[in-house]
């Protein structure tokens, strides 16, 4: 059993259906299983720019889209292969039990191990790229 309250006017997307609430707060109880996801936890394609945030969507959209999950599966399982070998172990233990969750078919489960990973990504990308010492010419010293 799981209750979710909603905000005036907030979105929830139920199995694929997408419910906005009225003008005032209101509950659910869902008596069984169902693919539930908040608005505020959905990602817009556009916004899936980063090697992170494009796993998510995708693991997004198997949850909201139970249609394309067969084929979304085995991309999602490669892309978060790939983030596996790209961070620290902490990082690479949400990532990791991310894919567990995707195998047990709990995407949100997934998605919710992907957000610190999500977080830390956008932390990186705030910082700006690398400055390096520029390339010698051959014969010279690199200026420091």
């Amino acid at each position: 059993m799981l209750k979710v309250t909603l905000r005036p006017r907030e979105c929830v997307v139920v199995n694929g259906c997408v419910i906005r609430n009225s003008d005032r707060r209101h509950s659910f109880v869902f008596e069984n299983h169902a693919d539930i996801i908040r608005e505020k936890d959905l990602i817009d394609e556009s916004a899936a720019a980063t090697p992170v945030s494009r796993t998510y969507y995708f693991v997004q959209t198997a949850l909201i889209r139970a249609n394309t999950r067969d084929k979304l599966i085995p991309e999602i399982q490669r892309q978060l292969a790939q983030l596996a070998t790209c961070f620290g172990a902490e990082t690479r233990g949400h990532i990791m039990e991310a894919a567990t969750h995707v195998s047990a078919g709990d995407f949100y489960k997934a998605l919710s191990k992907l957000r610190p990973v999500l977080s830390y990504e956008a932390e990186l990308l705030a910082l700006g790229p690398v400055h390096r010492p520029k390339e010698a010419e051959p014969g010279r010293a690199a200026a420091g």
